[in-house]
Formats: structure tokens, C-alpha cells, sequence
């Protein structure tokens, strides 16, 4: 499907197309429930009926023309400055390339330049997002907060925020 020696590009803007591109992508990863993959594209199909007014914003890498990674990510509803990222995904193919730390920077430049100062993610304790909460600490992320049992029994919610410098 990809061709790993081509060169990698970034777009903002979404297409029609993106919404099953990122139904494959996100359910490729392993990581996610068919609820959250129905999420994921509900947000594409968001951005695509409503644009800004929807409040989800999207980068998306490419290589030979497929999605290979991207992150989704908006303005916290009644704050000043704060912003989610709500998914940030990586086509196994590609992991341990650098794809996730490039999409994360330029995505924390793109909220920067719509005036954001502080960013928050966040994920599950278990297992299998242990390489996830790590990546979140070699981007300059700092847990914050974790609620108990949040997804599930034994399953809790963590918290990861950063602050841009003014």
C-alpha cells in the first residue's frame, strides 16, 4: 500500500476521502474499540459538514498519496488558551520514524498560531499504552492528572498537559 522510501507530506485540509482513510488507519493501529473508531470519523465527517465552526481541526501525514498519520485537535469549550489533542495516530508501518514527534510539533505550531497556550491529552493506564504515555513524555508532556477507573474497572484516564511559552 506504501511505498516506505517516499517522501512524507502534511496537509490540513480535509477531504471527503479522509473520512474511511481515517476508519482504516485508526483501526489498523489495534489500539481503539469500534466505538472509538466511529468517534474518530464522526469528527472527520464534523470538520467536513461544518469546517472551523465544528472546532476540530486536523493534520494529516501522507506518503505515496495514503494517510499514514494524523492528529485531530480543538479548543477546550470555556477556557482561554487551552486545546485538546484528541487523536494522534501513526500507521504501524511507520511507527519509530519520527512521523508521531513531527505531527505532534506541528500540530502544538498549529495551535500556537490560533493563539492556544496550553495543550492537554490524554489516554488509558493499561498496558498497552504504556509506549504512548512515554511518547507523550519525550514531546515535553507532563502527567497531570489521573481519574480512577474512568474507561473501566481498573482502567484509569491520564492527563498530560503542556504550556507553550508566550
Amino acid at each position: 500500500m506504501f511505498i516506505m522510501n517516499e517522501e512524507i507530506t502534511y496537509r490540513e485540509d480535509v477531504r471527503p476521502s479522509d473520512a474511511e482513510d481515517v476508519r482504516k488507519l485508526v483501526d489498523a493501529s489495534g489500539f481503539f474499540s469500534k466505538e472509538e473508531i466511529d468517534i474518530a470519523v464522526e469528527l472527520v465527517e464534523e470538520n467536513l459538514s461544518e469546517g472551523e465552526a465544528s472546532g476540530y481541526y486536523f493534520l494529516f501525514a501522507e506518503n505515496s498519496g495514503g494517510i499514514i498519520g494524523y492528529t485531530c485537535f480543538g479548543p477546550v469549550p470555556n477556557t482561554i488558551n487551552s486545546y485538546d489533542i484528541y487523536w494522534i495516530v501513526v500507521h504501524n508501518d511507520f511507527c519509530r520514524l519520527g512521523i508521531g514527534k513531527a505531527l505532534i510539533a506541528m500540530t502544538e505550531g498549529l495551535i500556537e498560531k490560533k493563539g492556544g497556550q496550553r495543550i492537554y491529552v490524554d489516554t488509558s493506564s493499561r498496558d498497552q499504552y504504556k509506549t504512548t504515555r512515554l511518547f507523550y513524555d519525550k514531546c515535553g508532556y507532563r502527567e497531570k492528572a489521573s481519574v480512577k477507573d474512568f474507561y473501566g474497572l481498573g482502567e484509569d484516564k491520564v492527563i498530560y498537559a503542556k504550556i507553550i511559552p508566550s
